[in-house]
């Protein structure tokens, strides 16, 4: 071989080595990439993350896939611990209220039905701590109902037969559903019943006037209805939090805790469904 092969030999071997130098960087670069954006969704508390496979090798590919599937197990993980502490709470504050509440309720009634304070300037001041209890009770019997939701009868539900049975609760809504006939999910029917019909209700409470159900992997509810303001989506599903005058705060709250007793996971999208305002997703 002479010098010109030889050079060009070199030539070729060099060119080889920096490019695989070149694509050894570059493929650092994206684990680097990667690692800080598992890093940042952990640190927001957002496990609903999930990095494409493409472009790693054999076991980084396993490796990444795992963490997708971890996520997911944080993520109900998650929402379960937040449900139990929610219902720790409600028991001991529901306790102590009524504790408080039932004399009042008591002491309040035997007043009331004294002859003496009849027509009394009391019997104002009296019916009205005796309204207050009653509200206060009210309020408690609200609170325990998220403590008594049962556990779920687990079946086959047919996703697109639940979706006639909501559609005539509502008939002067205009529904679109993108949901193949033959789709199931195992579920218990009567919860999932009440969690669409929460969201439909709140979705006509904000104005809503067009449904959208279809099923990707999961279960996406649109509405285009007033959307949610940013500064509540943090505190929407928490117990009691609402910004209606005469909402109850619980129907959230309640269906996220119903979807998470069933193994799945309620949650507000960032970017809804084009051509409606707000989405929610039912991810098994």
């Amino acid at each position: 071989m002479g010098t010109t092969e030889y050079i060009i030999a070199g030539a070729v071997a060099l060119l080889l080595t920096g490019y695989v130098a070149w694509r050894f960087y570059r493929h650092q670069c994206l684990l680097r990439d990667r690692a800080h954006l598992m890093r940042e969704a952990v640190r927001n508390r957002d496990f609903t993350f999930r990095l494409p496979l493409k472009g790693l090798f054999f076991g980084e590919r396993a490796m990444q896939k795992a963490l997708n599937d971890l996520s997911k197990d944080i993520n109900v993980l998650t929402a379960q611990k937040e449900i139990e502490s929610w219902q720790k709470l409600t028991r001991v504050l529901t306790h102590e209220i009524m504790n408080a509440a039932t004399p009042i309720s008591s002491i309040s009634q035997a007043y009331l039905a004294d002859p003496n304070i009849k027509g009394t300037p009391y019997e104002e001041g009296i019916q009205a701590i005796q309204k207050t209890s009653e509200s206060l009770s009210n309020f408690v019997r609200n609170f325990r109902t998220i403590t008594l939701v049962q556990e779920p009868d687990m079946r086959e539900v047919n996703l697109a037969g639940l979706c006639r049975s909501l559609r005539s609760l509502y008939p002067n809504l205009t529904w679109h559903t993108d949901i193949a006939p033959d789709t199931c999910i195992r579920a218990d029917e009567s919860m999932m019943m009440q969690v669409l019909t929460n969201l439909t209700k709140n979705a006509v409470e904000a104005g809503a006037t067009d449904m959208d159900i279809r099923w990707n992997k999961a279960l996406y509810v649109s509405n285009n209805g007033a959307p949610i303001p940013a500064e509540v989506r943090g505190e929407m599903f928490v117990p009691f939090f609402t910004t209606k005058r005469s909402g109850s705060g619980i129907g959230l709250s309640l269906s996220r805790q119903m979807t998470v007793m069933q193994g799945m996971k309620l949650s507000l999208t960032e970017r809804p469904v084009p051509s409606y305002r707000t989405t929610f997703v039912i991810a098994p």
